[in-house]
């Protein structure tokens, strides 16, 4: 079961203590930290030690940490000492990490471990240094979609494009094959999301018209407001999501700020999952596991997630 959630989240946002994990040897606890993760595409872990090592410690619990050519456990500051734009200190719209992977990381995880104005540098009364972050739920965004304009997504459903990282020397990476924005299973089940304008290539032209339409459609959806949950990240909470589904980004922000964390496979998270929350991680035949592994089941989102739509708006005809 999962469940669709909008800027009201910032409520009751899920989250675990972090001294849970070393309660009878934290199973209980990183049962409920993938189970929330799976229900609603993140959770928070408060109260955590402002430590990289801890928080490294923590994440090898849900799966081993996947190495890319940022390496593995990541510790930075906005330093551009790798060519992507998450090592400036510029603001970033809602967006998923790996797109150009053939299978992009699962689970994604950050901790602010401080965040402080540079040297020299002096803040005016009342400003604050920025960097909030934001989440937007993915699934959700493409069910208003499918509801509001059919016809946009099945046209993100269906065109395919290439994804690439080569801004780094002696890296050009790209997927076995072109890939939607977004990706179905059998039935109408969303299955994931690929979406960062900074890794996409070019659209094919017979296809360019359309799809631009659509994804502006897209895009409007993700950038209103009651589907954006804006926190802020603070030394002690970590924040780990679901990277096929859940979309992340952040204002702006001055002075330096040193981030930690890490990926993690996405079949290693559901293993996980399984471990932790069925009896003795025992799945009850192929249905249930592939169901199980994309997060789905008969919640009250079921029907709404899964039916395909019952008319499609106009094409856009190709010039």
């Amino acid at each position: 079961m999962i469940r669709l959630w909008d800027s009201s989240i910032e409520t009751h946002p899920p989250s675990v203590p972090y001294n849970q994990f070393f309660v009878d040897h934290g199973w209980e606890a990183i049962g409920e930290l993938t189970k929330k993760i799976r229900i609603h595409g993140f959770c928070f872990v408060t109260d955590a030690p402002v430590y990289p090592e801890s928080t490294e410690d923590l994440l090898k619990r849900l799966g081993p940490i996947r190495n890319t050519h940022y390496g593995g456990f990541y510790d930075f500051t906005p330093d551009l000492a790798m060519a992507d734009t998450a090592y400036t200190n510029l603001a970033l719209p809602a967006h998923t990490d790996t797109t150009y992977f053939t299978e992009p990381a699962g689970l994604q995880a950050f901790h602010c471990l401080s965040h402080e104005p540079a040297p020299g540098e002096a803040l005016e009364e009342g400003e604050s240094l920025g960097g909030e972050s934001l989440l937007v739920d993915g699934f959700k965004a493409a069910v208003t979609l499918r509801r509001e304009n059919p016809w946009a997504f099945k046209t993100l459903a269906q065109v395919e494009l290439p994804w690439h990282a080569s801004g780094n020397v002696g890296i050009s990476i790209s997927p076995d094959k072109v890939y939607p924005v977004i990706e179905q299973e059998g039935g109408g089940h969303l299955k994931r999301i690929r979406w960062n304008n900074d890794d996409r290539g070019a659209v094919n032209p017979y296809d360019a018209k359309n799809w631009y339409a659509a994804a502006r459609v897209w895009n409007e959806i993700l950038r209103r407001k009651e589907n954006e949950y804006w926190f802020k990240l603070e030394p002690g909470k970590i924040v780990i999501f679901n990277n096929w589904r859940v979309l992340h980004g952040r204002s702006a922000f001055k002075g330096i700020r040193r981030i930690c964390g890490a990926y993690i496979p996405y079949d290693d998270f559901v293993s996980c999952y399984r471990v932790t929350n069925t009896p003795g991680g025992r799945v009850a035949g192929r249905s249930y596991n592939n169901r199980t592994r994309m997060g789905y089941g008969r919640g009250k989102n079921y029907k709404e997630i899964t039916e395909a739509p019952k008319q499609e708006a106009p094409v856009i005809e190709k010039s």
